[in-house]
């Protein structure tokens, strides 16, 4: 018979894997799109809440071909518990979504929209998504009607800086789904990877709608 011990160990292991499966498979498909290309981005699921154990993508790996051996799991302190390569450098962003939000998966995203968003905004410190059918996809959005908010926080390679930075935000604004870096990517979450997932595609949707309208506006404006 297994001891109740045993059964514990066990558990997570399964769990891990199972995340780390659906992961890899998400960053292909975010790849597909054109929003993880190179080896940026990065992607992370609760595998267990207490301890915290976080199943989050491998550093410099290419999204378009990730397998689960390029998953990692990490402690809350950032410690590898299982896996051979490093973490992404933005772990600690990811650890303090986490605890903040007390949410499952963590994703963020590097396409050309939020990019160019991110910087063309930032003097507005967020970008404003308002009256599209899609926020209804949004965790708790009902109506067209609906105005989401992308704040925008200045980037740093002091990681430690930015996830203080960013529960500071969470802390302050409750109400949001997600966030920009300035010239650097998306970042949202979800109660299960699956949902995480629909955010970013939502959000991504919306943020492409919002750059390409402009360039017709600016195009129309020019005829």
């Amino acid at each position: 018979m297994m001891s109740r011990n045993n059964r514990s160990q066990k558990a997570p292991r399964v769990r891990f894997q199972t995340v780390a499966r659906e992961i890899a498979e998400i960053g292909r498909s975010f790849y597909s799109r054109g929003w993880v290309l190179g080896t940026s981005g990065n992607l992370s699921a609760v595998v267990r809440q207490h301890p915290l154990l976080l199943a989050i993508t491998a550093s410099g790996f290419d999204k378009g071909s990730l397998v689960p051996a390029q998953i990692l799991e990490i402690d809350a302190d950032e410690r590898v518990v299982g896996g051979k390569f490093k973490p992404s450098s933005e772990a600690a962003i990811h650890l303090a979504i986490v605890r903040a939000r007390r949410t499952r998966a963590v994703f963020h995203t590097h396409s050309t929209w939020g990019t160019v968003l991110s910087d063309t905004c930032a003097s507005a410190n967020g970008v404003e998504l308002r009256g599209y059918e899609m926020l209804k996809g949004l965790e708790g959005v009902h109506s067209h009607e609906h105005t989401e908010r992308l704040p925008i926080l200045e980037n740093s390679q002091n990681m430690k800086e930015v996830a203080a930075k960013v529960t500071d935000l969470l802390e302050k604004q409750s109400d949001i789904h997600g966030f920009l870096l300035r010239k650097h990517g998306l970042y949202t979450w979800g109660a299960t990877p699956r949902e995480a997932k629909r955010h970013v595609e939502i959000i991504e949707f919306l943020m492409e709608v919002l750059v390409r309208s402009n360039s017709a506006e600016n195009i129309s404006r020019q005829d």
